[in-house]
């Protein structure tokens, strides 16, 4: 043996444990990943169809709509696809509870813009949501599930 065999390998166990904490701080989605890019297809196919009176989720998001529904057309593009996109890419720990948290919130607003579209302040039902905006809720909710599960799935520390 020579005399630089313990710097040896201490070098090895320093870049072992690197890799070590490099790969606690990434997560691996597995199968989940395909459910949450197909909630993320959802809402990009609900912003083509009606949310309110016939307006398209497009429209809502560009400014016909007001209240709610907008609010909640923001946040399901926000954390209904760019924010999954990027979480998916990076596959970071943080990313994952800010997109569970997020459709959290999102999807509260999406509960509270379907109930809005339902009551007027008159004795007479309100037009109700479209078919757009229903979808763009149950795909928030589908992604708050999917998130919180895989967000709550991490191993403890060491």
């Amino acid at each position: 043996m020579s005399e630089h065999d313990p710097d040896d390998l201490a070098g090895l166990r320093e870049e072992i444990d690197g890799v070590g904490r490099s790969a606690a701080k990434r997560f691996d989605p597995g199968a989940g990943a395909l459910t949450i890019a197909i909630a993320a297809l959802a809402v990009l196919v609900s912003l083509v169809l009606p949310w309110l009176d016939g307006t398209r989720g497009l429209s809502v998001l560009s400014g016909e709509g007001r209240g709610l529904p907008r609010v909640f057309a923001y946040g399901a593009v926000v954390v209904g696809v760019l924010l999954p996109a990027l979480a998916l890419t990076v596959r970071r720990w943080a990313l994952a509870w800010i997109c569970a948290l997020g459709s959290f919130a999102t999807s509260v607003a999406g509960v509270l813009s379907i109930w809005s579209t339902q009551t007027t302040t008159g004795h007479h039902p309100g037009p109700g949501p479209g078919i757009g905006l229903v979808l763009a809720v149950v795909a928030v909710v589908v992604l708050l599930v999917k998130w919180l599960r895989l967000a709550a799935s991490r191993p403890p520390m060491q």
